[in-house]
């Protein structure tokens, strides 16, 4: 397949540096759209290098500095019409993945940054790969198809409910369209390195601590991990095969579900990890729990309270079909790769963090 000229919005993410370094090391010409941060730097911390946008060509990276929550992405109009100049496909991952953040940041970013991106596709006849989240599901259980979008579902955050408008948009797009849905992501599979510790690992790390010991949730609870290095593959897959990928939506989850119990279980196995216990919802009260307890909950668990009652099972038959390869490594071995990266790098196995530490990492409240 002849290279092709790729622009990829959110370079600068964690999913969105990776998909850049694999397309232009395809061999196709990528321009990475960036906003705050200038640099793209890869999961293993290797920095993408970089060309002036006059220089890009077959495997090469061009930056530009954009804003997609603005019209014309935050581009003068002559450099918009350079942009989208010859463009062949649009990878759009920039969003904020952050719980906590107020509702009008998520409308501002996912919302009307998908609306914007979608509105330079459909101007240009550009096929788009959407990065969505499997959560857009909310907090449905049981089987849940890759086609499936509004049942009527209630959502557990409003991050979740932005990425389903988002989605819609992209649906209602009048150019060809592909969607992504990763579930959690985690660190790689082989090695469980991370660039970036948000959302679920600000949760292990303040249970390892024992900042917080109660937890409202069930052990049969299901959480999907997926390792970052697959959601960049199957997003690269996507790309270079879109005449098959068309119209589809492809599931970017984990071998199988770990449930809560299998995270207990982990994390028994180091000695210097506190480990949580779950109450059963009903009978939870926040109010009793300890002072500096009930501060952790309610300014950072609380966000993640759904997830751990959620028993849904994403169903991944397109993405199977197409992805170069899939996840193999499935409950307690692969949780004690993720948690043996975290230890060896010092995120967690110290108590030293405060809550605006935390909150910090988390972008949560402040």
């Amino acid at each position: 397949m002849s290279g092709l000229r790729v622009l990829v919005t959110g370079a600068a993410g964690l999913v969105g540096a990776e998909v850049v370094a694999r397309l232009a090391g395809e061999g196709h010409t990528v321009l990475a759209l960036v906003h705050k941060r200038p640099a793209i730097v890869r999961n293993d911390g290797e920095v993408v290098r970089t060309v002036p946008a006059g220089q890009s060509g077959p495997g090469l990276v061009s930056c530009v500095a954009g804003d997609v929550t603005k019209p014309m992405l935050g581009l003068t109009a002559e450099r918009y019409e350079e942009l989208a100049a010859g463009v062949d496909r649009i990878v759009h991952s920039a969003a904020t993945t952050d719980f906590g953040r107020r509702w009008e940041t998520y409308e501002s970013l996912n919302v009307d940054g998908t609306r914007n991106v979608v509105r330079l596709a459909s101007e240009r006849a550009v096929p788009l790969v959407h990065v969505s989240t499997a959560y857009v599901c909310g907090e449905r259980t049981g089987r849940v198809l890759e086609d499936d979008l509004d049942v009527g579902q209630r959502f557990g955050t409003g991050y979740e409910r932005s990425k389903f408008l988002a989605e819609q948009e992209v649906r209602a797009a009048a150019t060809p369209v592909a969607v992504v849905r990763p579930s959690m992501v985690v660190g790689t599979q082989e090695s469980g390195v991370i660039r970036d510790f948000k959302n679920m690992y600000v949760v292990l790390k303040l249970f390892t601590q024992g900042r917080v010991r109660s937890v409202p949730g069930f052990y049969d609870a299901l959480l999907d991990l997926v390792p970052v290095d697959y959601v960049a593959a199957l997003i690269c897959q996507v790309v270079n095969r879109f005449d098959e990928a068309r119209g589809l939506t492809f599931h970017a989850v984990g071998a199988a579900p770990h449930t809560l119990l299998d995270v207990s279980n982990a994390l028994a196995e180091y000695p210097m990890f506190e480990v949580p216990h779950y109450v059963s919802p009903s009978a939870f009260d926040v109010d009793a729990l300890p002072p500096d307890e009930r501060v952790y909950y309610r300014r950072i668990i609380a966000m993640y309270e759904s997830f751990f009652r959620r028993r849904a099972r994403f169903d991944d038959t397109n993405a199977a079909r197409l992805a170069p390869w899939r996840p193999e490594a499935t409950g307690v071995d692969y949780l004690r790769t993720l948690l043996d990266h975290c230890v060896r790098v010092g995120y967690l196995g110290r108590a030293e963090a405060g809550i605006g530490d935390v909150l910090r990492l988390t972008g949560g409240p402040r």
